[in-house]
């Protein structure tokens, strides 16, 4: 069953919301969902289902929701990315991180504090793995494509958790010259894994769109199965 919801935010702002797949029967674990630029869009919900189907509970939180709530956007219209780009360039990823502190909160609400709590991000949602896995007690992360990782990369040493990262060699939004060093700070950390798929680009892994590559996006879905089913159950 799915559906959405509104949670507290930390600060006592407001409430935002979150969808949520549930599977059926006990959760073996719960695993945060967080978006690209494009909002709780059709491909986070369809990414949510899915992992309720492999028995997990999912959560996808708005982090949009201080700036332009409920923004769901198609990136394959063109037209469409002045105000995704808007948003994401007034987007506080500080904040950000206390909101997917607190979702993680929820979540554990409700599978129980014996359970592990696990965190998908894509481009947006990849930093926000990366920043996460430094300043949250989520039990694993993995990030696609995160942008702006090199933000955090003096934080590095505050990843206790296991990390995958999926980098596309061609990111338009992550150059080579950021990649290694995304490399050169992390490679040293043994609760860090990084992916580099040759030839692909930024988007690479989306489950629906023009930007999917079939095979790759296969692959890295397939070491993401077995990350989590080895850290979160």
């Amino acid at each position: 069953m799915s559906f959405t919801t509104k949670i507290q935010s930390y600060d006592g702002v407001g409430k935002f919301n979150v969808y949520v797949a549930e599977p059926d029967g006990r959760p073996r674990g719960a695993i945060i969902v967080i978006q690209e630029i494009f909002g709780v869009d059709t491909d986070i919900r369809w990414r949510c289902d899915l992992l309720a189907q492999s028995g997990y509970l999912a959560i996808a939180p708005d982090l949009f929701w201080r700036l332009d709530p409920g923004m769901e956007l198609d990136p394959d219209i063109t037209s469409t990315m002045k105000r995704s780009v808007d948003v994401v360039i007034r987007f506080n990823t500080d904040k950000g991180v206390h909101d997917v502190q607190t979702t993680i909160n929820k979540a554990r609400e409700i599978v129980g504090s014996k359970a592990k709590i696990g965190l998908i991000g894509y481009c947006l949602g990849g930093r926000m793995a990366a920043f996460a896995s430094a300043r949250t007690d989520i039990d694993a992360a993995v990030s696609y494509y995160g942008v702006q990782i090199e933000r955090m990369l003096n934080e590095k040493d505050a990843i206790r958790n296991p990390l995958m990262l999926h980098m596309p060699e061609f990111d338009e939004h992550v150059g080579k010259e950021i990649q290694d060093q995304i490399h050169a700070a992390f490679d040293g950390n043994e609760q860090i894994t990084i992916y580099d798929y040759p030839g692909q680009h930024h988007g690479f892994a989306c489950a629906l769109g023009k930007r999917r590559s079939e095979a790759t996006a296969k692959l890295a879905d397939e070491r993401t199965a077995q990350f989590l089913a080895e850290h979160i159950g």
